[in-house]
């Protein structure tokens, strides 16, 4: 009987990952599941050829596998994503793909992120660690008159949660034992789910209203572009903080700095418009606001989950089992547009 061949698996990811020691017995694994490829390609063109070799292919979400290039692949039935946009997500499945997608992995750190940036904001941790490096840090002396009294505690304030997946969901969980009165917005939502999670459904410019920490953690897609604009930066309460852990899509960021000049606004960012962030930018000289280089989602832990997310799926279809992380049409709100 002839020896049945192995899964020929296209593995198209940036070079570190290759690279990369905690990533030895994904690969590994890998290597016992296809015959493995790895590659590394950002354009159509360079990775046409390699897809009309494969069977499967696990990669982030460049390039698009967009239907011309599809057609270019007839032997690709499986197709796993650290992450992809709508336009990729429809395309390989309506073209009659398995797809497997690992976005959610990202989001217990992404969560953590959220978590820490609030904390950090309302205690304003990483003044007092600048001024305290600089032997500049003001010693309260007449306590407790000279308290800042915009610096708060967590505990029992209003949070409001913009896009409630995989994130916001996990952030939801990390606030239970902050006691705070929890406020959500998503068109997506079912009432159940937000009351499982003990959030309130409600509409975005209550939110803004109402809440005394806003997190933005939703999808950048069509539906969302500046889905905080003018009028609703505008309606932030005063000596609000406003998270953005989400992408800088979500914001009307010229709106925001105008709001953060006034002073009566306070920001804590982790994505831009540009990036890296320009090094002129207006933003790195507001005192009222607090940056970090997009780094909500990337502890190594998040590279090693998504990443096995995919395998596990990988395997999964080989064996003819049901994929935990499988993508269908209906859930493309979901994705990045």
């Amino acid at each position: 009987m002839a020896r049945r061949q192995k899964c020929r698996l296209l593995v198209n990811l940036p070079p570190g990952f290759f690279q990369c020691p905690q990533l030895k017995g994904v690969f590994a694994r890998l290597r016992r599941l296809a015959t493995l490829r790895q590659r590394s390609h950002n354009q159509a063109e360079e990775i046409a050829r390699d897809l009309a070799w494969a069977d499967a292919v696990i990669m982030w979400g460049w390039p698009t596998l967009t239907p011309e290039l599809l057609a270019r692949a007839p032997r690709l039935r499986f197709a796993g994503h650290l992450n992809l946009n709508q336009a990729g997500a429809r395309a390989e499945l309506e073209h009659g793909l398995a797809v497997s997608e690992a976005r959610r992995g990202w989001s217990p750190a992404v969560a953590e992120m959220a978590l820490a940036l609030t904390l950090s904001g309302l205690r304003r941790l990483s003044d007092y660690h600048a001024a305290m490096r600089a032997g500049t840090e003001h010693w309260v002396s007449n306590f407790p008159l000279d308290i800042d009294p915009t610096e708060r505690q967590l505990t029992g304030r209003a949070v409001g949660i913009v896009g409630f997946g995989g994130i916001g969901q996990r952030l939801a969980e990390l606030l239970a034992p902050f006691h705070v009165a929890l406020r959500t917005y998503d068109p997506f939502l079912p009432k159940a789910v937000a009351k499982r999670f003990g959030a309130r459904l409600v509409g975005l410019m209550e939110l803004c209203r109402e809440s005394e920490i806003v997190v933005l953690c939703a999808a950048n897609n069509a539906g969302t572009h500046h889905l905080l604009g003018k009028k609703e930066i505008a309606a932030l309460q005063r000596n609000a903080l406003l998270v953005n852990v989400g992408r800088a899509w979500l914001v009307d960021m010229q709106a925001l700095e105008q709001r953060l000049r006034k002073g009566d606004l306070f920001a804590a960012l982790d994505v831009f418009e540009k990036e890296p962030l320009e090094k002129d930018s207006p933003l790195r000289t507001l005192p009222n606001a607090w940056l970090t280089p997009h780094r909500a989602g990337a502890p190594m832990e998040s590279v090693v989950r998504i990443v096995t997310m995919l395998v596990d799926d990988f395997e999964a279809f080989l064996r003819g089992r049901p994929r935990q992380h499988a993508l269908t049409l209906d859930m493309l709100h979901c994705l990045h547009g």
